[in-house]
């Protein structure tokens, strides 16, 4: 199983990493939209469809509903609209905020998200900011990087909360829905985001001739704090349906959802906050 994951990472990376800094914003994008498809076709389980058929049309009308709103947001006419941007993410916060309720109050409101119609909307708000958000980052100058600092981020989050959390945890961050994870691991991967964010910003003043710009801190603190809601998200909605992975396309790590679960809550977020503090590359 080890051997298997450390396998898969290295592909996935090697996939992102070449599509980050080798294809134009426009190729990047339909690489992010493919796994993004899969994501929807896992999606179509939680969803509690059942059947190839039933999953399958489920799946496609997703897809293209995420290519509607490619359409709107201009990526096809070879530009991006940051107003619409701004506004996709911004409503993505919101919502946001009412998972973190579902997640700390579970299961006690499980009668509102617990059937197709409720998953289904809580699948267009993982799944198309996260598609939103990438292919808007990426078109920005340095647009690959700012992808890469948000994924650092994330890993710094989950790295920390992880060593910390085996170490010191002691208080559950949400027992109802994963019991392995600490409020003292959720604090140790925060201040391990904070700490990357810190070097980051004296770094680029250190090497890139540049004033410290402490607004960095704006972009990564909401976002190392609310990326750990994607991964208790998708553990919530996985318990209620009774599975232990959302697929099997990835050997030894589940499916696409098991990997983005994190960022997909982080990358909306990091979009807006890269929106509104005005810092930049």
């Amino acid at each position: 199983m080890l051997k298997q994951r450390v396998i898969t990472a290295i592909v996935l990376a090697a996939i992102l990493l070449g599509s980050l800094f080798a294809l134009e914003p426009q190729w990047f994008v339909s690489v992010v939209a493919v796994f993004m498809a899969v994501a929807a076709w896992e999606w179509s389980r939680l969803a509690h469809c059942s059947g190839l058929i039933t999953r399958t049309v489920y799946a496609a009308s997703m897809v293209a509903l995420q290519l509607c709103m490619l359409w709107w947001l201009g990526i096809f006419d070879g530009h991006i609209d940051s107003a619409r941007v701004k506004t996709v993410v911004s409503v993505t916060a919101v919502w946001w905020f009412v998972a973190a309720v579902f997640v700390k109050r579970y299961p006690s409101f499980s009668s509102f998200w617990n059937n197709p119609v409720g998953q289904t909307l809580i699948g267009i708000f993982v799944i198309f900011p996260t598609l939103c958000s990438a292919a808007f980052l990426h078109a920005e100058p340095n647009g690959a990087w700012l992808i890469v600092i948000m994924v650092v981020c994330v890993a710094c989050a989950d790295i920390g909360a992880y060593f910390v959390g085996r170490k010191f945890g002691k208080r559950k961050l949400a027992p109802a829905v994963s019991p392995g994870k600490s409020m003292e691991g959720f604090y140790g991967g925060f201040i391990c985001s904070v700490l990357f964010a810190t070097l980051l910003i004296v770094a680029m003043s250190v090497f890139g001739d540049r004033p410290l710009d402490w607004r960095l801190l704006l972009v990564i603190v909401p976002t190392s704090l609310v990326s750990v809601l994607g991964d208790l998200l998708e553990s919530m909605l996985k318990r209620a349906r009774g599975i232990k992975d959302s697929g099997r396309i990835l050997p030894g790590h589940g499916g696409v959802l098991d990997r983005i679960d994190s960022i997909s809550a982080a990358a909306p977020i990091f979009t807006l906050g890269y929106l509104l503090s005005g810092w930049s590359w």
